[in-house]
């Protein structure tokens, strides 16, 4: 049976009318919602019946927020006309100007559209822990309906800002000592005490206070423009590269010069505008892209259900395991940690402490949780603990031997239904699991470092992993706040190997004699947190060797060899690990660049002998970021052309959650359509005829460019906005940015 989606309005014998809004599961403020609510609010001031009136939502939540879908259908066709006129029309006239006094029933959330809904009401009942927020920067937009205006003036200026350019969502509990909450009641009491407070201020008991009217708490103008300056000083810092964060600050602005109202008109033509930028265009597709993740054909359309992994084992207490571990714990899953001493097994125990820890130092995490958390872990030597696990995911070093010897041994302790992962990064699954009879019950987990922070998990599945299997491993990951991307096994499956030619491509351009220093310089500006000599201090020099062997026997056609790593390492260099790499590292201060490492990149090109005459090549920033990721992209071509991932937006979310490609462009093949396929295979060709094939254009690439085709096809997909928490993606590029 479809569930009834539109405003509803009954009047009761007190002469409340209750409006509501229907729209499962978050009641989002699609276009029918908003007509629904013009004409419901009409109806409303008209009859002389009504008193007064509460808005509320149905199904335990106010409102989602504006209906996100209507942005891609603008984004398809470039006809701002499908935006309906919202914030002066019914959220001022028709809400915020009505003659009858309107309140506002919040419970669940009330976000995005939906708390510029609520603030636009003269009074504002909640229930315990709903959500309040306004989220619109992470989709390259602002608020629309008022949102800039009206928050400020009931929570303070400075709080307002910050709340509104952090996308930072607070609960009716702090809404309440803030300002935006009127009063904090149950659940079960939440209309009756709404309709009365609608009553009383028809009464005149309790004031009719409209928002966009109030200065109480905007402070003097010196005031004002001095909180400014440090919003700006703040946007400036984290968003540097887009517009919407301070394009807010100039409309909050206004309105505080020029009053509230001028500062809605003023909010609606940017709210436009910024509607048809480049940013919100990228950010958007990320947001569709993610959602999209959870479509896997003849896995979640085929009627099977996830089973509940209640506990896991995990194998090895180093970074990884450790972090595994942590995230496993975090989300109230009992785990078994097993390692092969008892000092290793120690040392595995204060890492996962030490994790949550971290996360209550920073806020993350209350001490109760932490405890709670840390209470699910079982240190162990042996298998004893493994008879009843739901799930194994070893996480050991990348050793071929090492790992077949663990997965012949858990086959035979662990139940026949247990899954049986590997967190490898660079190993073939098949060949890890060859001396198994088990083969439909193992996957890849391939979590990425640190494990209980960052959100991507690349579930790697063999031809013969059943469906039931990775199912169950996509549910595990949203429970533990993941984003899953299901992926096909290769070397370096989906990530590692699409960005392999990253660090290649810049060790070549520094053999070539360009400074590695404005190498990792032109990087962060495009947008990148790390360049690819910074991440290689960061990951540690003998990561690259130890792979280097398995990279070059699978993709040595397309491989650059340089000596600078191992030159590196020679000279006592390992990055981060010990304080010194391309920067030195000394606690409580940022990176500095190592002058005296360019003697080890001088001896790197004299081997190499590639410098066209003996002398360094002249090149832009903009040819820079070309050399080190148009490779990237044709990686990308290879990696969609064997089938690797399911979709090309898949390797887009990845991209943005694995390697920190900057959202605003709507990671990698996003980004790379907006330059232009056939843009991209011209550059590739001719460098190649150039440098040799490590530039060489894909097949795949070069079919889609000389038909004149993108990379990336639109995503056909319905959602609704969802609850900020559930909103990883965003979460992991605010994080990130902050």
């Amino acid at each position: 049976m479809a569930k009834k989606i539109g405003v509803t309005m009954e009047v009761g014998n007190d002469g409340v009318a209750v409006i509501t809004i229907s729209n499962p599961p978050v009641n989002s403020l699609a276009s029918q919602i908003i007509s629904g609510l013009k004409e419901k609010f009409q109806d409303a001031n008209q009859r002389s019946d009504v008193k007064a009136i509460v808005l509320t939502g149905n199904g335990g939540r106010f409102s989602g927020g504006f209906d996100i879908n209507v942005f891609q259908q603008v984004h398809k066709t470039g006809d701002i006309s499908l935006m309906p006129e919202v914030s002066v029309d019914l959220v001022c006239n028709l809400m915020e100007d009505s003659r009858k006094p309107l309140v506002a029933a919040v419970e669940g959330l009330a976000l995005g559209g939906g708390l510029e809904l609520a603030m636009a009401c003269h009074a504002r009942v909640a229930a315990p822990k709903a959500q309040l927020g306004l989220p619109e920067l992470t989709l390259g937009i602002i608020p629309g309906f008022g949102g800039t205006q009206r928050l400020p003036r009931l929570i303070g200026l400075e709080k307002g800002t910050d709340m509104i350019l952090l996308s930072k969502s607070i609960s009716s509990e702090e809404g309440q000592k803030l300002g935006l909450i009127d009063a904090l009641v149950p659940p079960g009491d939440l209309l009756t005490t709404s309709r009365k407070w609608a009553l009383d201020i028809a009464c005149g008991r309790k004031p009719f206070l409209r928002s966009l009217h109030r200065t109480d708490k905007i402070g003097s103008l010196s005031e004002a423009r001095a909180i400014l300056m440090k919003a700006r000083q703040l946007a400036k810092r984290i968003a540097p590269n887009m517009p919407q964060h301070h394009a807010c600050i100039e409309v909050i602005e206004d309105g505080i010069i020029h009053g509230g109202y001028s500062g809605v008109l003023k909010e609606a033509e940017v709210f436009k505008q910024l509607v048809l930028s480049d940013t919100a265009k990228a950010l958007v597709h990320v947001f569709f892209a993610q959602r999209a993740t959870s479509k896997v054909p003849k896995v979640t359309d085929v009627g099977l259900k996830p089973r509940p992994m209640k506990k896991v084992a995990v194998i090895g207490g180093g970074l990884m395991g450790s972090g595994i571990a942590t995230a496993l714990l975090l989300s109230n899953i009992r785990v078994v940690l097993k390692e092969i001493n008892s000092e290793y097994l120690l040392k595995g125990i204060k890492s996962v402490e030490a994790n949550l820890k971290g996360l209550v130092s920073r806020g993350k995490l209350t001490q109760d949780k932490a405890s709670k958390a840390f209470s699910l872990l079982k240190g162990v030597l042996d298998y004893s603990e493994f008879k009843d696990v739901d799930m194994v995911i070893e996480a050991v070093i990348e050793n071929i031997q090492l790992k077949q010897k663990i997965f012949k041994e858990i086959e035979e302790v662990c139940p026949p239904n247990c899954i049986l992962a590997s967190n490898t990064s660079t190993i073939d699954l098949n060949v890890i699991g060859e001396k198994t009879n088990s083969k439909d019950r193992i996957v890849g987990a391939h979590f990425f470092s640190p494990a209980h922070l960052m959100t991507l998990l690349e579930i790697v599945r063999t031809e013969n992993t059943s469906a039931q299997v990775i199912l169950d491993l996509m549910a595990l990951g949203k429970a533990i706040k993941k984003v899953p991307v299901v992926v096909g096994n290769c070397i370096g499956f989906a990530v590692n190997r699409t960005f392999f030619p990253y660090s290649q491509a810049a060790h070549m351009l520094v053999n070539l004699g360009v400074d590695l220093f404005r190498v990792d310089s032109v990087i962060t500006s495009f947008g990148l947190p790390l360049g690819p000599f910074q991440l290689g201090d960061l990951a540690g020099h003998g990561i690259g060797i130890a792979v280097k062997d398995i990279y070059d026997k699978a993709y040595g056609d397309r491989m650059f060899s340089s000596p600078l790593t191992e030159l590196l390492l020679k000279s006592g260099r390992n990055g981060k690990i010990n304080g010194r790499g391309y920067y030195i590292y000394e606690k409580g201060s940022k990176p500095k660049p190592d002058s005296s490492v360019l003697s080890v990149v001088e001896e790197s090109r004299k081997l190499t002998n590639i410098m066209p005459g003996g002398k360094p090549i002249s090149v832009s920033d903009k040819e820079i970021v070309e050399m080190i990721l148009f490779p990237v992209v044709n990686e990308a071509c290879r990696v969609l052309d064997e089938g690797v991932v399911i979709r090309a937006s898949d390797l887009d979310v990845a991209s943005v959650l694995g390697m920190s490609f900057p959202s605003y462009r709507g990671g990698l093949l996003f980004w790379a359509d907006t330059v232009g396929p056939k843009y991209i295979y011209e550059r590739l060709k001719r460098l190649s005829e150039t440098y040799g094939g490590f530039f060489k254009p894909s097949r795949y690439l070069e079919e889609r460019a000389t038909k004149g085709m993108l990379l990336v096809k639109s995503l056909n997909f319905s959602f609704q906005f969802v609850m900020w928490q559930e909103n990883t993606v965003f979460n992991q590029i605010y994080r990130q940015i902050y």
